[in-house]
């Protein structure tokens, strides 16, 4: 959508344009006619009375002014019917036959109307034969051509330079996503390799082991299904929601089982939406972000709920609280979310975020 600046800016130049073709015809339409009429036709032009040719020059502008609007709003009408694009001779050639057509049907109006009103004498007549009136009708159908001709051509050219920006942003927009993707791959990557998370878990496996070997065998068969779930679907593009929240119920027995009950999850997922889509590894990503800038506490736990709402969104919402020393962010996790939307979606990701909880809704595709 066009911004009111834009909007006077382009009623700016169209009105300039017609001012700069209106006066491009006025005096094309002397130097025809300076060429076509004898010299006894000027030196009777120039000793006519000073209101004469006054009349005369009036005359001429308007003549000029409705040969000019007539071939505009031609073109205008056949843009609509028949575009360049799509049918560029047979719209070339219905142009020219209505812009000749046009032409003719001005000069007939004006004899008719010069005829009523008596041939007034307002110019000269001297010396001005058949073949100066028969030049004088070509060079008007050429001039309403040649109108038509420059306001085609300004007309290509502004559809050239568009479709040379637009594809330019094409190419800026190719080169974005690829670098996105590649992105994504390497963040994927880099979870599937991190160290911290790998000897995280490994800590905590050798507790359990040590502890209640059932429960370290549970562990390390969800330790299994995290990486194995990273390693397929990390390239794809959507995953259905049942299967993220598969990966989901592996990667928080990991977690709870890390850190205790300081943190509390809910979820809660309408079956009906099962089986729609979402972005893998945008759930991971949410609870990896809310642990990172959150205190976990037992007195007082950090809860992250997960839940579906009836505009087909998956809403991922946590209390705030705020650790004493911050974790450093480069919030290059949520712009990944966002941007992987904007590929795949016309729906966005909407954040909210107030003194008491912080809100991502992702849509659901």
């Amino acid at each position: 959508m066009n911004h009111p600046e834009e909007i006077t800016v382009q009623v700016k130049k169209s009105k300039l344009k017609t001012l700069l073709l209106i006066t491009f015809v006025f005096i094309g339409s002397y130097a025809s006619i300076f060429i076509i009429y004898p010299s006894s036709y000027w030196n009777a032009y120039i000793n006519m009375p000073h209101q004469n040719i006054i009349i005369d020059i009036l005359a001429n502008l308007f003549f000029c002014v409705t040969i000019l609007m007539l071939s505009l709003f031609i073109d205008r009408i056949l843009e609509k019917k028949i575009s360049w694009m799509i049918h560029p001779l047979r719209r070339l050639l219905i142009q020219i036959i209505f812009q000749i057509l046009g032409a003719l049907f001005i000069i007939i109006s004006l004899a008719v109307i010069y005829y009523l009103l008596g041939k007034p004498s307002v110019t000269p007549h001297a010396n001005v034969g058949l073949r100066q009136a028969l030049y004088t009708m070509i060079s008007i159908i050429l001039w309403s051509l040649m109108i038509s001709a420059l306001n085609t051509g300004d007309f290509l050219l502004r559809n050239w330079k568009n479709a040379t920006i637009k594809a330019a942003e094409y190419k800026v927009n190719a080169a974005e996503n690829k670098q996105l993707a590649a992105e994504i791959e390497l963040q994927s990557l880099k979870l599937q390799l991190d160290p911290h998370f790998v000897f995280n878990n490994l800590s905590v496996l050798s507790e359990l082991i040590l502890k209640d070997q059932q429960l370290g065998y549970d562990f390390t068969e969800n330790f299994a299904k995290v990486y194995r779930y990273l390693l397929v679907n990390s390239k794809k593009q959507l995953v259905q929601l049942h299967e993220e929240l598969q990966f989901l119920d592996a990667y928080l027995f990991l977690i709870k089982n890390r850190i205790g009950d300081g943190c509390t999850f809910l979820i809660d997922i309408d079956k009906s939406k099962l089986n729609m889509s979402i972005p893998p590894i945008t759930l991971q990503l949410f609870i990896e972000n809310a642990l990172k800038h959150n205190r976990t506490e037992e007195e007082n736990p950090l809860i992250i709920h997960v839940f579906s709402n009836e505009n087909d969104e998956l809403v991922i919402s946590n209390n705030l609280l705020p650790r004493i020393k911050k974790a450093p962010s480069t919030g290059i996790g949520l712009k990944n979310i966002i941007s992987r939307y904007a590929l795949l979606s016309d729906r966005k990701v909407s954040v909210e975020e107030n003194d008491q909880t912080f809100t991502v809704k992702v849509p659901l595709i």
